[in-house]
């Protein structure tokens, strides 16, 4: 393999606009690859990424992973009511794919080094380097082998003549793809700080809303969602086209102070209409379909599973295993849920399912189907061991 040749996980922005020409200064890189994944961001990103790829690299590609995005880690996350610490993950889904995506290019491009912008703080370098070793290649990252500030990147672009947009009186880092838009660095880096409006594009300020609820109706099969207001979608269109409505009502913020993997606690500001909708909806369909044992085990296996997506161990052996579980009990999951949308908040007004564990005969208080003197017995063992502690205690 070229050991003077490097592939880099290019997004076009900032860190990985400057990582070109400090993989040539200071790591002495004869030929720079770089690779740009399209997974869900802005068209205009994708094409500022593409002409810079081609302008300041050797070579570069473009990929288009959209639709593997959606179905290899979008719906396997519904499924799994995907969310870390109380927030739909997105970022965190797309590391991984990504990167597999840059090791069939390195593959192909006969390189024996990987670079990525990633800084020593975040989450994203350990998910980047965890592909790109189990694929057994070399990592370099400038960022955090340099100990480079976003100052002095800023710097440094401009010495060099790397276009980037960012700028000292507004630093924010923006990662965005149609399941998720994460905002942070500058101000917002105060936990104190009052993020401005300007920050978000996806949502209305709940204020702002419309005074009236707004309706939608989700239908799944099979865990994933097919149909949005009675019309089946392509998972793209169905997402893009919630993000729209969910987001004209204010649906779909986060503020919060997150755990990093490495312990470090940081502010972040997403937002995810539709996938606020969607994990609401979806938990809401499996209590209509699942057993209450299967519904308290889940629980259990949907947080593990979240924590091992949201650390990028898609590899780990516990998460096949998890995936297995979690695809069996979705066999059941297949059915419409009705909701609100009001001012930032959504509330679930109706469900319906074919394999609905549910039977409003023998729940009904005008019902006689089941004889209640039959409940006698079971009251009278009901508790029992608790009661005979209590008698002790009464001694």
């Amino acid at each position: 393999m070229d050991k003077r040749k490097v592939v880099l996980a290019f997004s076009g922005g900032l860190d990985t606009s400057v990582c070109i020409p400090l993989l040539r200064e200071h790591y002495g890189f004869d030929e720079i690859v770089t690779v740009a994944v399209d997974v869900g961001q802005p068209e205009e990103e994708i094409a500022r990424a593409t002409e810079k790829g081609r302008l300041l690299a050797d070579k570069h590609y473009t990929i288009d992973a959209k639709e593997k995005f959606v179905t290899d880690c979008i719906f396997p996350s519904i499924k799994a009511n995907g969310s870390y610490e109380g927030y739909p993950m997105g970022t965190a889904l797309a590391r991984p794919l990504i990167a597999e995506e840059i090791v069939k290019v390195a593959e192909q491009e006969g390189a024996s080094t990987i670079a990525h912008g990633c800084t020593g703080k975040g989450n994203d370098q350990l998910r980047f380097d965890f592909i790109f070793r189990s694929a057994g290649y070399d990592i370099v990252a400038p960022m955090r082998e340099m100990n480079l500030t976003r100052e002095w990147e800023i710097c440094y672009a401009q010495d060099h003549n790397v276009p980037v947009s960012a700028a000292k009186d507004k630093p924010y880092s923006i990662d965005e793809n149609f399941w998720s838009r994460s905002i942070e660095g500058g101000n917002l880096e105060d936990p104190a700080f009052h993020p401005p409006e300007d920050i978000y594009a996806w949502t209305v300020s709940p204020r702002d809303a419309p005074d009236a609820v707004e309706e939608v109706r989700i239908e799944f099969e099979k865990g994933v969602p097919v149909a949005l207001n009675e019309e089946r979608l392509p998972g793209i269109t169905l997402i893009r086209e919630l993000n729209r409505i969910a987001g004209r009502n204010g649906v779909g913020r986060n503020d919060m102070i997150e755990d990093r993997i490495l312990g470090l606690k940081a502010r972040e500001n997403y937002e995810h209409p539709a996938a606020t909708v969607l994990l609401a909806a979806h938990r809401d369909l499996e209590h209509l379909v699942l057993t209450r044992s299967e519904l308290a085990f889940k629980r259990i296996v949907d947080d593990k599973w979240s924590e091992l997506a949201y650390m990028g161990l898609v590899h780990e052996p516990l998460f096949y295993a998890l995936n297995a579980f979690i695809d069996r009990t979705q066999e059941r999951a297949s059915g419409g849920v009705d909701l609100g949308l009001y001012k930032g908040g959504l509330s679930v007004l109706g469900r319906s399912s074919d394999l609905a564990i549910y039977s409003d005969d023998l729940v009904s208080f005008d019902s006689t189907t089941i004889d209640q003197n039959h409940a006698v017995g079971f009251s009278n063992y009901f508790g029992l061991q608790a009661r005979l502690c209590q008698n002790l205690k009464k001694r």
